[in-house]
């Protein structure tokens, strides 16, 4: 931990900069965890944010090399080595104090090395390995914030980060597009064509998020409403793209205010319905 109060008040001051800025869930959910928890997921979020964006937005040529002193940043990090980049002087705290491993780092750089050589995926199995190192550690990381190692809701956490990930790569296939890559199924599109890759997408994404359904039960309250929102949020944006008829090559759909609120709403009735049964249930 740096010796320096206010040197970390600072580098905590830009990760909940980045969060704020990008994350909209993150900033919802998070008002139902408490302050230590909600700084350890900025912290987290800010080093995502920073890896897709080293990722994405280096500069032509550029991102190789910016994304592997990024991995070198990391694991010297992990060695104890006193970090300078302001995410990695605030995360210095979260990770010493949580016991959080390097692997789910180190993993989402991966992804991001990944996304320069890797344009489309071939088969399920493929896309699926890739959404491995891109989005189950992110999962993995939130566990260990609240304090949860525990293999079996580590796979179901896999799915549902998975899952949301699938409906996101099925809603943003335009996108996609433009920056030069795909993540429809290239079996699936010569198969079916673009519409049918897209709902085999959103079919899956369906299944691996119904895991949260099992896993919301295992985390304490304020864990369980924001799985209970990344859930919700998933399906939301599977259903609008449903509503478009799978065409999300022609238009990126995208889920309104008032159902974000709604889903808030449900999200927040689920997690606390389940609180009071486990209280009858513990009841003598």
């Amino acid at each position: 931990m740096p010796n320096d109060p206010a040197l970390l008040e600072a580098a905590d001051a830009y990760c909940r900069f980045l969060t704020a800025k990008h994350y909209e869930n993150f900033s919802v959910a998070s008002r139902f965890v408490d302050r230590q928890k909600r700084l350890d997921l900025a912290r987290i979020y800010a080093f995502c944010r920073t890896t897709d964006d080293l990722g994405d937005e280096s500069p032509d040529g550029t991102a190789l090399q910016r994304l592997e002193a990024w991995r070198a940043q990391t694991q010297a990090l992990f060695a104890g080595d006193e970090p300078t980049h302001p995410v990695f002087i605030a995360l210095q705290e979260t990770v010493g104090r949580t016991k959080m491993p390097a692997q789910p780092f180190l993993d989402l750089i991966e992804a991001n090395v990944m996304d320069q050589h890797v344009k489309s995926y071939e088969t399920w199995a493929d896309l699926e390995r890739y959404c491995a190192f891109s989005a189950a550690p992110v999962g993995r990381m939130v566990l260990r914030v609240f304090g949860i190692d525990d293999p079996q809701a580590e796979r179901l956490s896999d799915d549902v980060c998975v899952g949301l990930q699938l409906a996101n790569h099925a809603q943003d296939v335009s996108r996609d597009k433009r920056l030069g890559r795909t993540y429809l199924v290239q079996s699936d599109l010569r198969a079916v064509g673009p519409q049918g890759a897209v709902k085999a997408l959103v079919d899956r994404a369906r299944t691996l998020l119904d895991s949260g359904r099992a896993l919301e039960p295992r985390a304490p309250l304020p864990l369980r409403l924001q799985l209970s929102l990344y859930r919700l949020g998933g399906l939301a944006i599977c259903d609008a793209i449903a509503s478009l008829g799978y065409k999300t090559e022609q238009e990126r759909p995208s889920v309104s205010t008032t159902r974000k609120v709604s889903l808030v709403v449900r999200a927040a009735i689920e997690a606390l319905a389940f609180r009071h049964d486990q209280q009858l249930t513990e009841s003598p």
